[in-house]
């Protein structure tokens, strides 16, 4: 099948060529490193060949899971933070029907908790609960990280309220570590069904493991596809040579970066794109945001923040370039009709289908904002579904690993995350604390 296509032409104008090579040198020179497993952050590397070493039993074991609660639970609550989510939402949001929360659909319906602590929104979790036979998947390698922590500890009781220690054994699934940590010590204690989060993988890079892979799955999603699709990518993006869309984009984005672009914005025309961009963002904003250095990950949902965000792409401070996802086909066919009086002007667009308006208006919007100073990256994947979408994933995750290592940053960890834990932790009175929280009243 057909990969994604990477289009640089509406860059070239802002790089010189020379400048260019000597980029796309070192992106290639990182990929090496890569591949070496001698780089920064090397005991994170086993991401890399995920796809490809997907077992049968792992998909058969998720396949399970699935035909176990199809029968009876019409709600999976997910519990998970940062790349134990985000990974999850952006594929089931993509590859869902955009109004499936109000229509009829088989299996149950997918909700995520623990990627925040919003009293009313965990309320009203209770709420939706009490309507549904519901069921969890609680996904965290410590077990105790305050968000998921807290959904978890409120969600767990809910069920076996309602349907008793027994039944709840059946109703909770863990993500986990191996051996380690709060939640394995629990799913060992109380027989919970469990998958394991591999040691050398971390969050943001984990949407092909369990973590990403049962929920995933629980929405009705061929996960097979999305594997076959990124072990497409993971043979193309291995490739040592300057054709390797993963080495064009890690080359250009810091080429941009080099003259001055601080700000990449990633930009679709398809609302279902939208989480896919949530997860982008972590992805190389935890990644590459190390040593006050790094290009800032933004998003924007076109065409709809044009008409908020446009005017100052067009016009503002010309410190940012955008990454353009185009769908080349969209699996569904919706034309225009003929209106008798055409008091809205739209005759001329008769007979039309509204792909091809949502494509003129992002041709439009790349001419324009390519002439006003921004330069365009594009990305076209040939249609939504999970074998593209397996592969734009995976494409992001090499490309950051690229990316990563010319910037000559450890790309596989996130020690500024645990600044704002301590602070909370502190602020909430946790044991052993006592000394920062008074410290830190005094300045408020």
């Amino acid at each position: 099948m057909q990969s994604i296509k990477i289009n640089t032409k509406a860059t070239r104008s802002f790089i010189p060529d020379a400048e260019l090579e000597n980029w796309t040198n070192r992106s290639l020179q990182a990929l090496s490193l890569l591949h070496s497993g001698k780089g920064k952050g090397a005991d994170f590397l086993g991401w890399i060949n995920l796809p490809s070493s997907a077992t049968p039993a792992l998909v058969g074991q998720i396949e399970e899971i699935c035909s176990d609660w199809n029968r009876d639970i019409d709600l999976v609550v997910v519990i998970g933070i940062g790349g134990s989510y985000l990974g999850a939402k952006a594929v089931i949001e993509a590859l869902s029907h955009s109004f499936a929360g109000l229509l009829k659909t088989p299996g149950p319906r997918v909700v995520f908790a623990g990627q925040n602590i919003s009293e009313d929104y965990l309320a009203e979790l209770e709420d939706l609960m009490k309507e549904h036979s519901v069921a969890c998947v609680v996904i965290s390698k410590s077990g105790t990280t305050t968000e998921p922590a807290i959904a978890f500890r409120l969600v767990k009781k809910f069920i076996i309220d309602k349907y008793g220690i027994e039944e709840a054994k059946r109703r909770i699934v863990a993500v986990t570590d191996k051996a380690r940590g709060a939640l394995r010590t629990m799913v060992n204690g109380e027989g919970y069904r469990s998958f394991i989060i591999p040691d050398n993988v971390g969050g943001r890079f984990s949407v092909f493991t369990p973590v990403g892979l049962l929920p995933i799955a629980l929405a009705g999603i061929d996960i097979k596809e999305l594997l076959s699709g990124a072990e497409k990518m993971e043979q193309i993006s291995a490739e040592l040579s300057a054709g390797n869309p993963a080495i064009e984009y890690a080359a250009i984005r810091n080429a941009l970066y080099a003259k001055g672009k601080k700000v990449e914005l990633l930009v679709n025309y398809h609302p279902k794109l939208h989480y896919v961009t949530e997860w982008w963002k972590q992805l190389y904003g935890e990644s590459e945001g190390k040593g006050h250095k790094g290009i800032f990950p933004a998003g924007v949902d076109f065409t709809t923040d044009l008409h908020s965000m446009g005017q100052y792409i067009q016009d503002g401070e010309r410190h940012l370039f955008e990454t353009v996802l185009s769908i080349a086909a969209p699996e569904r066919s919706l034309t225009i009709g003929r209106d008798g009086q055409d008091l809205d002007g739209l005759n001329f667009l008769a007979g039309k289908h509204v792909d091809e308006c949502n494509k003129m208006a992002e041709l439009g919007t790349r001419l324009a904002h390519t002439d006003g100073g921004v330069p365009n990256i594009l990305i076209e994947i040939p249609s939504l579904n999970a074998f593209h979408l397996g592969a734009l994933l995976y494409f992001f995750e090499k490309a950051c690993g690229i990316s990563g290592y010319v910037l000559d940053v450890n790309p596989f960890d996130q020690e500024g995350v645990e600044a704002y834990k301590k602070n909370m932790f502190a602020l909430l009175n946790k044991p052993g604390f006592e000394a920062q929280g008074e410290a830190l009243r005094k300045r408020i």
